[in-house]
């Protein structure tokens, strides 16, 4: 029985060598910071980059939080609900007031836990489709944040600037934040046996649940865990964000997908990689970047992240190799044949 288990569940070292969505998006961050360096230098300058980087680990964090879902080979679309809720209670709550700042905190993280719980019983109990069910939850978290905040934006206070707006050793400190998430996240996943199971469960659920695996716990697990990373990348964004909106998690739902995506992560599920996830938010935060120092309307913008996320589709879903050998074998058989010369 361990045996079976050994080989259905995938239990064997990773391999060492970079992945695919590492090597494509990491090559893909330098021609971008030369086309930077070339065509909009004023992306590139201090002041730029130290802007840019609190929101590219804000963005990190909340497509760690997508990856495990999607790993299950779920989708998660209350993200812009989740974070913009964690910023409400982090910011509303205290109303300035320090010293309740960590009260405030511990009931963002309540409600993380229980809207993943919500959305690991729909899809995993009940078997809804993952869209359907996590949208519900989104509406549900939006009237919370409507009930709470009023839609009207509060400064968030002085402590929660300090900790997650700040620097250290000229570094943003969401920068720390956010690669303390990635190494937890990648020790759980990819060097503990219960990650691996995690991620053969993601597979193969089918196969999983045939050798006594819980499917419904995982699948529930990896909600209640993405919820998690949203409410820390809303916590950190309301302190970079010295006065947030009600609704700033909008902008998160289709980057949220689309880094997961360009770090190579199957929508189908299965095997994460959590190292090219946080290079591809890094990727899609300085191309938004580049937009903006060249001029590009906002619109136009969103338009170049839903292209983003059709380019990680397109490399990583289509299997190019059937498509080359169909095309191959169609003009093998539209060639003319050539006519016989006269003897």
């Amino acid at each position: 029985m361990y045996a079976m288990e050994r080989q259905v569940s995938g239990l064997k070292r990773p391999s060492r060598r970079a992945s695919k969505g590492l090597i494509t998006v990491g090559v893909a961050l330098v021609i971008l910071l030369v086309a930077s360096a070339v065509l909009a230098p004023s992306s590139l300058s201090q002041g730029a980059v130290l802007g840019m980087l609190p929101f590219a680990s804000v963005l990190a964090v909340v497509g760690l939080g997508q990856m495990l879902v999607v790993q299950q080979g779920g989708i998660d679309l209350s993200v812009p609900g989740a974070v913009s809720l964690a910023i409400v209670i982090v910011s509303r709550i205290p109303n300035g007031d320090n010293a309740l700042l960590v009260p405030a905190i511990l009931l963002a993280f309540g409600f993380a836990a229980a809207a993943g719980l919500l959305n690991g019983f729909l899809v995993g109990r009940l078997g809804l489709n993952a869209i359907i069910a996590t949208l519900g939850t989104n509406a549900l978290l939006f009237a919370a944040v409507l009930g709470i905040s009023g839609g009207s934006p509060t400064t968030t206070t002085r402590l929660l600037q300090s900790v997650a707006g700040g620097l250290s050793l000229g570094i943003p400190n969401s920068v720390f934040f956010a690669a303390a998430v990635a190494v937890i996240v990648i020790v759980l996943v990819k060097k503990t046996v219960a990650g691996r199971r995690f991620e053969a469960i993601g597979a193969n659920p089918i196969a999983a649940r045939a050798t006594g695996l819980r499917v419904r716990v995982h699948q529930t697990a990896a909600y209640v865990w993405g919820q998690m990373l949203y409410c820390i990348a809303g916590i950190l964004l309301a302190g970079i964000t010295a006065q947030p909106t009600a609704f700033q998690g909008n902008t998160y739902l289709i980057p949220a997908v689309a880094v997961v995506v360009l770090g190579g992560t199957s929508l189908l599920g299965g095997r994460g990689f959590p190292l090219a996830t946080v290079v591809a938010a890094v990727f899609l935060s300085q191309l938004d970047q580049f937009n903006l120092a060249v001029g590009v309307p906002y619109a136009v913008r969103t338009l170049v992240q839903a292209a983003a996320l059709a380019v990680g589709v397109a490399l990583y879903t289509i299997d190019w190799s059937r498509v080359r050998a169909r095309f191959g074998s169609r003009t093998r058989t539209t060639k003319p044949k050539p006519t016989p010369s006269p003897a």
